[in-house]
């Protein structure tokens, strides 16, 4: 399939709100500015941005799970979006959801939390959750695919009792899902029509194309002649195998090759590619090496022109922190979503 860059052009382009701002200094209130004044229609909004933002209006700290005091300030934010012309896209990131033991109090608080999230969403005024592929341990969790997809089909339930949809995320150190194709079988099989894919440049190119602790920053279990062929033919059959209305949002970042590398191991509890994600994600064209063009092009051959989100945890090549000013740097994110765009239209 060709991709016209006429069929480009009215993509709706959002941003992360956690993927922007250096410190406490950029509250909220600053960054959706930015974010609009450079032209995103749309924010992701981060669970800990309204949490943050609580404890700035309120002074004090505001726990995860207090939502009577979690609704007030899902109101003030959804006023300053409008302010700012920004719709709330979706509601992230609700992580390690999916798998716990039945019976368990893990499982117990899971679907709790799921409940409070749903409504702040409906005060939000958002109708969509992303769900990352869970990365609890396989010892702690029921790794089993017909657990996952259990527990995946009751949340996507409970969700469309409220005209709400899930969106299936692969992150690529996930436990169990960590390819685009794994994250797709699974909300293949859910087969809940409230249920889709938010797929990611990084997230994809991450786990088939990189490796964050190789010195060539590349899978090395194969030459790379052989790398190239199975990351092409995985980019085929996605193109030809997800239908376009089961993906409902594609982020956009790249990735720094990290060097030296990173110890192949789990410092806290985040492995190696989990803290690659966390620090090592620039925008398109300003210093990554992941083949994301691939990715988004396999993405708009299904036919799919929904939103594109840019989601950069760029703290540098080295990991250890970036400074900048908003502004410009929201200006310059929009200006590379731009060229992505142009550079992912084959006429």
């Amino acid at each position: 399939m060709s991709i016209p860059y006429s069929s480009l052009q009215k993509i709706p382009l959002s941003y992360a709100s956690c993927s922007i701002g250096c410190g406490p200094t950029d509250t909220l209130p600053l960054r959706l500015q930015a974010i609009s004044e450079a032209g995103f229609s749309a924010i992701e909004l981060s669970f800990p941005d309204i949490l943050d933002y609580g404890a700035q209006i309120t002074g004090s700290a505001i726990a995860p799970d207090n939502y009577a005091a979690i609704m007030p300030v899902a109101v003030e934010i959804r006023k300053l979006c409008e302010e700012h012309k920004l719709k709330i896209m979706m509601l992230q990131p609700f992580a390690n959801f999916e798998g716990w033991v039945k019976g368990s109090v893990d499982r117990e608080e899971a679907f709790t939390r799921a409940i409070g999230w749903m409504e702040i969403m409906n005060v939000l005024g958002t109708d969509l959750l992303q769900v990352g592929a869970t990365d609890t341990p396989e010892h702690i969790i029921n790794c089993k695919r017909e657990a996952i997809i259990s527990d995946l089909r009751l949340l996507s339930d409970l969700l469309a009792k409220r005209n709400f949809r899930l969106a299936y995320e692969n992150w690529c150190w996930s436990t169990h899902a960590p390819g685009w194709k794994e994250v797709w079988e699974i909300v293949e099989a859910v087969d809940r029509p409230n249920c889709g894919l938010c797929l990611d440049t990084f997230q994809t190119a991450g786990s088939g194309w990189g490796d964050p602790t190789t010195e060539s920053g590349l899978i090395e279990s194969v030459s790379q002649s052989e790398l190239r062929k199975r990351f092409e033919a995985s980019m085929d059959e996605l193109a030809k195998s997800v239908p376009s209305d089961k993906i409902y949002l594609l982020q956009i970042s790249d990735a720094y090759k990290v060097s030296p590398p990173l110890e192949n191991m789990t410092i806290g509890e985040l492995r190696a590619r989990g803290r690659w994600s966390h620090d090592y994600r620039p925008m398109p064209y300003d210093g990554g090496y992941l083949p994301i063009e691939d990715v988004a092009k396999a993405v708009l051959r299904t036919g799919f022109r929904g939103w594109f989100s840019m989601e950069i945890f760029d703290s540098g090549p080295q990991g250890t922190g970036k400074k900048y000013e908003m502004g410009p740097f929201a200006a310059r994110a929009m200006d590379g979503m731009q060229k992505f765009l142009k550079s992912c239209a084959t006429d």
